[in-house]
């Protein structure tokens, strides 16, 4: 392909980042070569420069440089295919657990159990994503699902995703405005000074150790860090049980979202999430040979404006099978005796 290209955003296209966008229109163009052409100036939207987080909105331009590329393709993707036999049937797999995961449908939003393990959207070294199994989730419509907001790959439970454009737009507006909701369930271990309360600690992205990848550690682009000069993040906090002093069930509730909040939270609160040896390496361990090793972190409840009718959505999550053999273990109660966020006035 040559020549520089002004290609109009179009409503179906509308709400998503702009790496996602050339990712699905240009699929032969590396990532780190977007990166160096945003970098650069070369890719603007609407004449500005413009970031890959960036996102796009019906009716702006994108100027695209010359990429030497096939074709743009007009046309929705294709799911991503596995690199393997083993990870097809992986992918499979993961397309027919969404499938069974339907918590909330209506023609305008689809609500999912997201399973630990399964990362929202693609990126090096994974094989499948949710991202690249939304036209298994069609059920029926003309239109291929949008993500409208993110959950960790290892954290399970309530994801949002809307059916047409116009609910895409409404829903990630409520996720923006903060007009959801969102109650995460987790077990840490230790138990925090204060039974209720708020941490307010800004974080920054950036490299930092793995504490997980044994002695020293290793570099890793995806952690946070608190920092003075970071994004305002602020999370509610409440006591739900304890387990004597070595494990507690915190209810948290994030007033922002940034990215991995509650896990670098909790850490602050000193009392990380059990099983996440990403932040807090061996401290985020009890009786190995007893509980399951998995990050212990649930996006249990969300409550958020219906897109295009009168009302809200409600919607609840089970427990993934590895945090109810913890719940067993530790002794906990199948649900709070209360809502422990129900004096707080959002």
């Amino acid at each position: 392909m040559s020549g520089v290209q002004q290609i109009e955003i179009s409503d179906a296209d509308s709400e998503q980042r702009l790496d996602r966008w050339f990712k699905r229109r240009f699929p032969a163009l590396s990532h780190g070569r977007l990166e160096k052409l945003l970098r650069t100036g070369q890719v603007r939207l609407d004449g500005k420069r413009a970031k890959a987080s960036d996102r796009v909105e019906a009716g702006q331009v994108v100027r695209v440089p010359p990429l030497d590329l096939p074709a743009a393709v007009d046309a929705e993707p294709r799911q991503e295919r596995a690199a393997n036999p083993a990870q097809q049937r992986q992918a499979e797999n993961w397309a027919k657990q969404l499938q069974r995961s339907v918590l909330f449908k209506d023609d305008d939003v689809l609500v999912i159990d997201k399973p630990a393990g399964l990362a929202v959207q693609g990126g090096t070294g994974l094989s499948t994503s949710v991202d690249a199994l939304l036209d298994e989730l069609r059920f029926g419509a003309k239109e291929r699902p949008r993500l409208v907001h993110r959950l960790d790959r290892d954290t399970s439970g309530v994801l949002v995703l809307a059916r047409n454009a116009k609910a895409a737009k409404n829903l990630a507006e409520a996720f923006r405005h903060k007009e959801t909701r969102k109650i995460y369930w987790a077990v840490v271990v230790g138990v925090p000074k204060l039974h209720s309360g708020r941490i307010d600690a800004p974080l920054q992205k950036g490299v930092g150790e793995d504490k997980g990848k044994g002695k020293g550690g290793s570099k890793s682009r995806e952690r946070v860090h608190i920092d003075e000069e970071g994004k305002r993040a602020v999370t509610e906090f409440a006591l739900v049980e304890k387990a004597g002093r070595n494990a507690a069930w915190l209810a948290l509730m994030p007033v922002t979202g940034r990215t991995h909040q509650l896990r670098a939270h909790c850490v602050v609160l000193g009392t990380p999430i059990l099983g996440d040896g990403k932040y807090a390496g061996s401290a985020a361990f009890v009786s190995r040979d007893s509980l399951p090793k998995q990050l212990h972190l649930h996006a249990r409840q969300l409550t958020i404006p219906h897109p295009t009718k009168k009302g809200v959505i409600d919607v609840t999550a089970p427990l993934p099978e590895h945090m109810k053999k913890t719940w067993a273990f530790l002794g906990f109660s199948s649900k709070p005796a209360h809502d422990p966020f129900a004096a707080l006035d959002f």
